[in-house]
């Protein structure tokens, strides 16, 4: 099992103290051998990070369009080995580092080749308060961050409010790609009838992967940026923000809430 988190001596008021810190350590992917990025994450579930990884940064469509996805340890390193499917458009070959702070360090900022099935219907809207419930039926499956405070959360949700999976990283794009990447392997995308939520702010590289996915839109606990509320009215997806204590702002999709 993956370590998710461990002690470090602090001092707290004055008195020696130990305090529990979320695990950040590197992850290598490596597509034919060759070191494509380097993931700075919470360790576990690699495989669904590396997997998400890909739905925005290759032509990684579905499943079958990874032929290996093998986790393992090398060199006193965590490192994941891929080889896609052919025909299926590798990554850019640059050994890029990707920091907890930021998922779209060195990629091109508009270079989306989203992964964007059939739409919803017309006529698809969700209810504010299941909006409005969604942080708090995160929150309280968030384990990691219950005994370190320093991880976010995604999941993705129907439009009844049941949640699909909970992942915790270091960067919340991590977490959204664990998401995505667990999606992806189990043939749910695209996401048309999901919403992504997630435990941070929106800025344009969640929106970016949540375009990717397909999903329908986007619920989160803070704030999004002007360029993701600007790329989400441009696909046509929901994005509610500042979602706690029962209120929430909506910054595209208002036709979606009812």
């Amino acid at each position: 099992m993956a370590v998710t988190s461990t002690r470090r001596a602090i001092v707290r008021r004055g008195r020696p103290t130990t305090d529990d810190l979320a695990v950040e350590a590197p992850l290598l992917l490596a597509l034919d051998g060759v070191t494509v990025a380097t993931l700075m994450r919470t360790p576990g579930h690699d495989l669904e990070l590396a997997a998400g990884w890909l739905c925005v940064e290759s032509g990684v469509r579905r499943a079958t369009d990874i032929v290996e996805l093998r986790a393992c340890r090398e060199d006193d390193l965590d490192r994941v080995h891929l080889t896609l499917a052919a025909g299926v458009r590798p990554p850019r070959p640059r050994a890029y580092l990707t920091t907890a702070a930021c998922g779209v360090c060195s990629a091109d900022l508009l270079d989306l080749a989203p992964l964007r099935g059939a739409a919803p219907t017309p006529d698809w809207t969700v209810p504010a308060d299941v909006l409005t419930g969604l942080p708090d039926a995160l929150r309280a499956r968030q384990r990691t961050f219950d005994r370190t405070g320093g991880v976010h959360a995604a999941a993705l949700a129907t439009f009844g409010g049941e949640l699909i999976g909970v992942f915790e990283d270091v960067g919340r794009h991590n977490a959204v790609d664990k998401v995505v990447g667990r999606a992806l392997l189990d043939g749910r995308l695209p996401g048309s009838d999901l919403l992504l939520v997630t435990s941070g702010r929106v800025s344009f590289e969640i929106v970016q992967k949540a375009v990717a996915a397909g999903v329908a839109g986007i619920v989160a606990v803070s704030a999004p940026s002007s360029l993701a509320v600007d790329l989400a009215r441009e696909h046509g997806l929901l994005l509610a923000g500042m979602v706690r204590d029962g209120d929430l702002n909506l910054y595209a999709g208002t036709d979606r809430v009812n």
